[in-house]
C-alpha cells in the first residue's frame, strides 16, 4: 500500500470518528482525505507523525498568527460562526499557499498537549492520598508546560452536586460525576511540584506555547480559552519543569519532590506515547523506588493504549480513560481503581471501594 492511500485511509478514518463532536475537523478530513497535494503537506513528517491531526495543528497555528484570515471565520475558538461545510475551499488554499511554513512545521513538531480538564479527575484522587499522607509533594511525568502542576490555582465544579472548589481563577474547570466518586471536601495542599517531560514547553516562547494552542481542536473553544487562560498563569509563576526521561530521571525527582511532602508521581495521557519496553521499565522504576520509601502514584490512562501497567481491565482493554492509584506503602504495592473518564475531563463515573 502507497503512502498515498495510507494517508487517504487516515484522513478518512478521522473524518468518521470526529463526525460527532468536532464537525470542523471532520468535513476538512472527508475532503483532504481525496485531495493528493494536501495530503502531500505530510510528506516531511515521519511516517508514524504522518497523521491528520499534526495537519490540522500546522494550519491552526498558522492560522493563530493571522487570526483575521478569511479561513478564522470557520474557527468557533477564535470566534468564527461560519458553516463548516463551507470550510474545505479556504482551507485548501490557506494550506497550499503556506505549504513551505507547513513542511517545516510537520518535519520538527509532533503533537502535543496540556489539558488542564483532566485536574478535575486528579484532584479527587489527591484529595484520597492526602487523607491518608497529609501534604502532598507532586512529580508531573510527562508534564509538557507544567500546568498540571497548577492544578491549585484553578477553580472547580463538580456536578450534579453543584460542589466547587478552588480560589476564584481566570480557570474554571467543569466536570460531571456520576457513580461512587468521592469528592475532596477542599483542594488538597501541595507543598511542591515539579515536572519531567521529554520536550517541555519553554512558557518565554511564544511559538512554542502557541503549538500548543494549535494542537487543541477548533471546535472545543472553551479547552483552548482554558488553556489560554492557564498558560498566562503560568507565565505569573512558572512552574519547575525539567527536561529528561521518564525511566532514566524520575527517581531523582521522587527523592527531590519527596523532601517536601509525601511524593505523588502524576501521569494522564502520556504513557501512550513510550514503546512497550520503555513502559514496563517505567513501571519497574517505581515499584524500586516504591520498595524503599512510601510514595503514590495517580494515573489516568487508557488501559487499550498502555498495555504493561498493573491497573485491572477488560479483555479487550477499555479505551475509555482509567483513573487509579498505585500505592507503595512499607514496601508493598497495591493498586486501586477509582473511575473511568473523559479524557478530557468533562465527566468521570466512580468506582465503588472494595470492602
Amino acid at each position: 500500500m502507497s503512502m498515498l492511500t495510507t494517508l487517504s485511509e487516515r484522513f478518512r478514518s478521522f473524518a468518521h470518528i470526529t463526525e460527532g463532536r468536532a464537525p470542523l475537523y471532520a468535513v476538512l478530513a472527508a475532503a483532504v482525505a481525496d485531495d493528493p497535494a494536501l495530503l502531500a503537506l505530510l510528506d516531511p513528517a515521519p511516517d508514524e507523525q504522518a497523521v491528520p491531526v499534526l495537519l490540522f495543528a500546522a494550519v491552526h497555528d498558522l492560522l493563530l498568527a493571522e487570526p483575521t484570515n478569511r479561513l478564522a471565520r470557520h474557527y468557533p475558538n477564535l470566534g468564527g460562526t461560519a458553516d463548516p461545510t463551507g470550510a474545505f475551499v479556504e482551507f485548501r488554499a490557506f494550506a497550499l499557499e503556506r505549504s513551505a511554513e507547513i513542511g517545516a512545521i510537520v518535519a520538527s513538531r509532533h503533537t502535543q498537549t496540556n489539558e488542564v480538564g483532566r485536574c478535575a479527575l486528579l484532584l479527587p484522587a489527591l484529595g484520597r492520598v492526602a487523607d491518608e499522607c497529609g501534604e502532598l509533594s507532586l512529580v508531573d511525568v510527562g508534564a509538557s508546560a507544567g500546568l498540571t502542576l497548577l492544578l491549585d490555582r484553578y477553580r472547580y465544579r463538580y456536578e450534579p452536586v453543584g460542589l466547587e472548589l478552588g480560589p476564584h481563577s481566570t480557570v474554571r474547570i467543569e466536570c460531571s460525576v456520576r457513580g461512587a466518586v468521592e469528592l475532596p471536601h477542599a483542594v488538597p495542599r501541595i507543598v511542591a511540584g515539579i515536572g519531567l517531560d521529554a520536550l517541555p514547553i519553554d512558557l518565554a516562547d511564544s511559538q512554542a506555547c502557541r503549538w500548543l494552542e494549535a494542537c487543541v481542536w477548533p471546535d472545543q473553544a472553551d479547552r483552548f480559552h482554558r488553556l489560554v487562560a492557564a498558560l498566562a498563569i503560568a507565565r505569573s509563576s512558572p512552574p519547575d519543569v525539567r527536561q529528561g526521561d521518564a525511566v532514566d530521571d524520575v527517581a531523582a525527582l521522587v527523592d527531590h519532590a519527596g523532601a517536601s511532602g509525601h511524593p505523588v508521581v502524576i501521569n494522564t495521557w502520556v504513557l501512550n506515547y513510550l514503546p512497550l519496553d520503555r513502559r514496563r521499565a517505567y513501571v519497574a522504576e517505581l515499584d524500586r523506588i516504591g520498595a524503599g520509601r512510601d510514595l503514590s502514584w495517580v494515573v489516568a490512562e487508557s488501559p487499550a493504549e498502555t498495555a504493561g501497567l498493573p491497573i485491572p481491565t477488560t479483555d479487550p482493554p477499555e479505551e475509555l480513560t482509567v483513573l487509579s492509584i498505585v500505592r507503595w506503602r512499607d514496601g508493598r504495592r497495591s493498586v486501586e481503581r477509582l473511575a473511568s473518564c473523559h479524557p478530557h475531563g468533562y465527566w468521570m463515573h466512580g468506582e465503588a471501594r472494595p470492602a
